[in-house]
C-alpha cells in the first residue's frame, strides 16, 4: 500500500476515529487504526466492539492496500509531522514507512485483514436531523446520565421517535432530563437506548452546523450516525427503559417564574462556599414576591433574594446546587418556570409546550 495525503486531512481523520480506540483491551488489534486504501477511497477506522467510527479522508492512492497501525503511536507521529504532504507506504512484511519532508518514521504494523470491521448495516430505517439540533439535544440531556455502570440503563439515553417528534430522556436516580424535538418529517415509532459514551463522542466530532444533516439509522442491536464522510456505529443498550411518564406530573401547589440568569448566577455564587465532595444543599425559601436562597457550610454562609412571580403556596425546600446549575445552564429561555408540590416532591423546570422538562429531587436539610 502507498498513499499520499495532506497532514491536515490525516490529523483530522485520525482525531475523529481515535475516539473509538479502547483505553484498555486484551486484543492488540483493537488498539489500532485501520487504513483501508483497497478501493478508490482512503478510509480510517477504529472499533472497540461497542463503538466503531469510520471516516474518509482526501488523498492519492498510489498502491492499493490495507494496514492496521497502533493508534497511540500513529496519532502522535502524525500530529508532530511538518505541515506538508505525508506519504504512508507498507511492504510485504507490514513494515510501514511514514515520510513528511525530511522526517521518516519506520514502524511495525499489523495485517489489516485481522481488524474487526464495522457491522454492515442497511440504511433503510433512518431519520434525518440537523447537526446543530443533535449537538444541542445531547448538550441539554447528557449531564443527567449516570457515570458508573451500577445500572447500565442509566448510562444511556432513551431515543423515542413518534411520528414527527424525537424525545430524548436521561436520568441518574436524582434527576431526569427530557428534550423534545420536532422533526421535518414523520417516521414510524422507534424506541432505543443509546450509550452516553457514544453520544458524548458524536457531540465532539460534529461541527453543529444548522445546514448540515445527520442520518440516524436503527437496527435491533445497533444505531448508526452518518455525517460529513463519517460513520459512527454503536451497540445499543438492551432492556426496557424506566417508566418515565409515571414520574412526570403536571400537578403543582407552587409555581415560580424567575429570571434564569439571576437564579443560575446566584446558585453559582453559593457553590463558592462548598468544598468538593461536600453535600451541602442550597435552601430555597419561596415567599410572595421573593425567593430567598441560603447556603451554610464550614467555610461560611450566604443568602440572596431574587424577585419572582409566584402562584400558590409558600415553600421551604432544599436541593443539590450542582443539579440545579446543570439544568439551568442548558436552558436558553430568559425566564424559567419552576413547579413544586411540596418539600419532599421533585421540582420540575419546564416550558409551556414541554419541549424541555428537568426533574430534580429535593434533599433533606435541617432548618436553622
Amino acid at each position: 500500500m502507498k498513499i499520499i495525503c495532506q497532514k491536515s486531512n490525516l490529523v483530522k481523520g485520525v482525531s475523529i476515529v481515535s475516539k473509538a480506540v479502547p483505553s484498555k483491551t486484551t486484543m492488540p488489534i483493537l488498539e489500532c487504526i485501520l487504513i483501508d486504501a483497497s478501493t478508490d477511497f482512503i478510509k480510517l477506522t477504529a472499533n472497540d466492539m461497542e463503538l466503531g467510527i469510520e471516516t474518509t479522508i482526501e488523498g492519492e492512492i498510489i498502491d492499493r492496500g490495507i494496514i492496521a497501525l497502533n493508534a497511540k503511536i500513529f496519532s502522535e507521529i502524525v500530529r508532530k509531522l511538518p505541515d506538508n504532504e505525508v506519504t504512508i507506504e507498507t511492504d510485504s512484511s507490514n513494515q510501514t514507512l511514514i515520510t513528511c519532508e525530511k522526517a521518516k518514521f519506520n514502524i511495525a504494523a499489523q495485517s489489516g485483514e485481522d481488524f474487526s470491521y464495522l457491522p454492515n448495516i442497511e440504511k433503510e430505517d433512518y431519520i434525518t436531523i440537523s447537526e446543530f439540533t443533535l449537538k444541542e439535544v445531547i448538550r441539554q440531556t447528557i449531564f443527567s446520565i449516570a457515570d458508573n455502570d451500577t445500572n447500565k440503563m442509566m448510562t444511556g439515553e432513551l431515543f423515542e421517535i413518534n411520528d414527527n417528534i424525537l424525545k430524548v430522556t436521561s436520568l441518574d436516580g436524582h434527576r431526569v432530563a427530557i428534550r423534545k424535538i420536532e422533526l421535518k418529517e414523520s417516521y414510524s415509532y422507534k424506541k432505543v437506548i443509546v450509550p452516553g459514551k457514544t453520544l458524548q463522542e458524536i457531540s465532539k466530532i460534529i461541527n453543529g452546523e444548522a445546514e448540515s444533516n445527520v442520518d440516524i439509522s436503527f437496527t435491533k442491536n445497533h444505531i448508526v450516525f452518518e455525517f460529513d464522510k463519517t460513520l459512527v456505529v454503536s451497540r445499543l443498550i438492551e432492556g426496557d427503559y424506566f417508566k418515565i411518564d409515571q414520574m412526570i406530573s403536571s400537578d403543582y401547589e407552587t409555581k415560580v417564574r424567575i429570571n434564569k440568569r439571576e437564579l443560575l448566577n446566584c446558585i453559582d455564587r453559593a457553590t463558592l462556599l462548598i468544598k468538593e465532595g461536600d453535600k451541602k444543599p442550597i435552601i430555597i425559601n419561596i415567599g410572595d414576591e421573593v425567593m430567598e436562597l441560603k447556603i451554610q457550610s464550614q467555610i461560611g454562609s450566604m443568602n440572596e433574594d431574587i424577585t419572582i412571580a409566584k402562584e400558590g403556596k409558600d415553600l421551604l425546600i432544599g436541593f443539590n446546587p450542582r443539579f440545579m446549575i446543570d439544568a439551568l445552564r442548558v436552558i436558553d429561555d430568559e425566564e424559567v418556570d419552576l413547579y413544586f408540590m411540596n418539600a419532599k416532591a421533585p421540582c420540575f423546570i419546564r416550558d409551556e409546550n414541554q419541549n424541555y422538562i428537568y426533574l430534580i429531587l429535593p434533599v433533606n436539610f435541617t432548618a436553622a
